[in-house]
């Protein structure tokens, strides 16, 4: 790999002269300009982008930490983001946490190595001391933390809506898929179902679950139908357990929507393409992930902010796992 060394070798010219040129922090002849970027595109020469913002004294790289990549929701999260800061020529340096505390902490401290001058964080520990004690801006992003800047979905309505649309479609055994304790947007969802069943007299069966990953969700299934075999309703915590649940009612020779419908919650690419396709409530991951991305922008330029906290709406998306509504 060219350095800058060999591109200041090839033109002729000094390495400060080229790094000059690089950053624009001085007058560089045109002659020497044109050498300097003939030497760059033979060598194929990219500039280092930590080197360069220590150079101007002023990164233009953040960081963007996710907790679990294998689940399709955070890809789309993640290029919300990264198209939003493409545009307004920020770099991203990513980090995959596997939910795991000490691989989080240790990506954030790479993040701080790479000279960051912000980070977004979908961190199952938002209110941890790592975060607290960062002296650049953190944006949240599909999870929440007393008094700090977040992107994230308006949960509760989420729980809520696909109570009262499995409640229309005539399920009367629910079962909730509680989802994880510590993650404040799982809960909410998880509230705001029981609160609409509670409502209509409905009492409801909860599954507890640790995390949103693969790895886990047919265990939980299998749970839920071993536990509660008369349930005619599932609310899922996320699409991800809603598809193992369905598989798991199929395997059983369970009809599905007749026999037991399954409401998810994401949306993701993965649950149009079930079969039956999967009934949801639709976050919209790309577009949080943008208007995340605005946020931290604006707060790394500190420009004036009408609002830190945003919570974007969720809708009902209909699909083959749900019985039409009853009139």
């Amino acid at each position: 790999m060219a350095t800058i060394r060999d591109v200041a070798k090839r033109a002729g010219v000094s390495v400060a002269t080229v790094s000059r040129m690089i950053n624009g922090t001085g007058y560089v002849h045109e002659d020497t300009r044109r050498n300097i970027e003939t030497a760059i595109k033979e060598l194929q020469y990219t500039p280092n982008e930590v080197a360069r913002s220590l150079y101007k004294r002023r990164s233009k790289l953040t960081g963007l930490l996710l907790p679990d990549i294998t689940n399709p929701f955070f890809p789309e999260l993640a290029r919300g983001v990264e198209d939003e800061m493409q545009e307004h020529e920020f770099r991203i340096i990513f980090g995959n946490s596997d939910e795991d505390r000490d691989k989080e902490q240790e990506y954030i401290q790479t993040f701080v190595q790479n000279n960051v001058v912000g980070v977004i964080a979908s961190t199952n520990y938002p209110d941890s001391d790592v975060y607290r004690n960062l002296n650049i801006p953190v944006v949240f992003l599909d999870r929440t933390a007393d008094n700090s800047p977040s992107v994230y979905s308006d949960s509760r309505e989420g729980g809520r809506i696909a109570a009262r649309e499995i409640i229309a479609r005539g399920s009367r055994r629910v079962t909730v898929l509680q989802g994880p304790k510590h993650i404040r947007p799982a809960q909410d969802r998880f509230k705001g179902a029981v609160e609409m069943l509670r409502e209509h007299g409905i009492s409801c069966s909860v599954i507890q679950t640790s995390s949103f990953s693969f790895t886990e969700a047919g265990t939980w299934a299998e749970q839920l139908f071993r536990e509660y075999p008369d349930t005619d309703g599932v609310i899922a915590s996320n699409d991800i357990t809603a598809a193992a649940v369905l598989h798991e009612a199929l395997r059983l020779g369970k009809r599905v929507p007749e026999d037991v419908q399954v409401i998810g919650f994401d949306d993701i690419p993965l649950s149009r393409i079930l079969n039956p396709a999967l009934t949801t409530i639709r976050q919209p991951a790309y577009d949080m992930g943008r208007t995340a991305a605005r946020l931290l922008i604006s707060l790394i330029e500190n420009k004036p902010l009408e609002q830190t906290a945003i919570q974007m709406p969720v809708t009902f998306t209909e699909r083959d796992t749900t019985r039409k509504a009853v009139e």
